[in-house]
């Protein structure tokens, strides 16, 4: 009898205190992965404080198990679907679907030699997500109520002001945020200091007084010009949030910044943590902690670093890929927010079914269809497909 029961019925047996959902729990194999990775235009050419692109390469992992197919992503080369391809897929091939977290386990081993942080990190990142969508399909419940939902819905802040905009289109994008009623939002700077102060002020202008407004460096500053603009974009515009005011490499510069900026000024970073001891350095040298479940392992390595910071007192804040993050913020008690970044908006808009909106400055993860309820609208994506 126990050997009959559907992954959903293991899960409710469960529910109700006996042992026959460990009997079945490998009963839903992963029968192979399909990897494939799209280049997508920009709207216009952006830019930040450090950086210029006018692309965005976009990595789906489709994992199989019967008649259910899981969906991950992550942002990066295309040399992530071919370390996908090479070293991860036959160890994925034949895992227990109900385990995704064991599963990274034995993923992040088998890049031991190959290299586990960077596109490593985001390989990774890209299949578990896949596995624990895939979890969720099997048990036909949404991602967020196999995971230890705490939240019902995620805030956002709307985030591009590239540098490489006009101040019309600067002034553009920030109100239609506002008039979406997202209460903060952020622009880039550093990459002409000089032209910030009139961007700051069309900014200011664009969303009114009461609208937070934060600012991300991308690393552009040394630690006493950063210092230096900490205290004008306080108390001149009133900025709150300063991310990446120096490379996220160098703690003792995030700690100066921390510790000596004026108050109501939070410094931030994290964004480029891979593993859990980019973030473990940076406790004691921000104010609040970021992670992209795209980059960091996945929402298996999204909820260590939340453990991470919750024990340190800190809060947790998403970046980017907010189809992907929904759901798995949800289950972060010291959830802050989450980054509504308008590359990765346009292109899940444009190539997903099931992308959630934002409705008063919080998007609901959609708990109508099972998983993170997305499904990739391959006809739309081929025109953008890397061979």
């Amino acid at each position: 009898m126990a050997g009959s029961c559907s992954a959903r019925d293991a899960l409710s047996i469960a529910g109700r205190g006996t042992s026959v959902a460990v009997a079945t729990r490998t009963d839903v194999t992963v029968e192979g992965l399909a990897v494939s990775a799209y280049t997508i235009p920009t709207d216009a050419p952006e830019s930040d404080g450090t950086l210029e692109w006018d692309s965005t390469t976009l990595v789906v992992v489709e994992a199989h198990a019967a008649d259910q197919t899981g969906l991950g992503y992550t942002y990066g080369p295309r040399a992530v679907a071919t370390l996908i391809d090479e070293r991860l897929a036959r160890i994925v091939r034949g895992s227990d679907a109900l385990s995704p977290s064991a599963t990274c386990l034995h993923l992040d081993r088998q890049l031991r030699n190959a290299g586990r942080p960077g596109i490593g990190s985001m390989a990774v990142a890209a299949v578990d997500i896949a596995l624990w969508d895939l979890k969720a399909r099997a048990l036909d419940l949404p991602l967020v109520e196999i995971l230890p939902r705490v939240h019902e819905t995620v805030p956002v802040y709307g985030s591009g002001g590239f540098t490489s905009y006009s101040l019309p289109r600067l002034r553009e994008q920030l109100s239609d945020w506002v008039e979406e009623s997202i209460p903060r939002v952020k622009i880039k700077v550093g990459r002409d200091p000089e032209a910030d102060p009139k961007r700051l002020d069309a900014a200011r202008e664009a969303i009114g007084d009461g609208v937070e407004l934060y600012v991300d460096a991308n690393g552009a500053y040394e630690r006493q010009q950063a210092l230096a603009w900490a205290e004008r974009y306080a108390l001149e515009w009133g900025v709150t949030w300063f991310e990446e005011p120096v490379r996220s490499d160098d703690v003792e510069g995030l700690r100066l910044l921390r510790d000596r900026s004026p108050a109501g000024l939070e410094i931030a970073a994290g964004e480029y943590g891979y593993l859990l001891a980019d973030f473990r350095h940076l406790v004691g040298a921000v104010d609040c902690l970021q992670a992209d479940v795209t980059r960091c392992g996945g929402i298996t390595g999204l909820l260590q670093v939340a453990g991470l910071a919750h024990a340190h007192g800190l809060a947790l804040s998403g970046h980017c890929a907010p189809a992907s993050s929904a759901h798995a913020l949800c289950a972060v008690t010291n959830l802050r927010h989450l980054e509504w970044f308008h590359d990765h908006v346009r292109i899940e808009r444009l190539l997903f079914d099931g992308f959630a909106e934002p409705e008063h400055g919080a998007v609901h993860p959609d708990t109508s269809r099972p998983g993170h309820g997305l499904e990739f609208r391959r006809a739309d994506a081929e025109r953008y497909a890397v061979s």
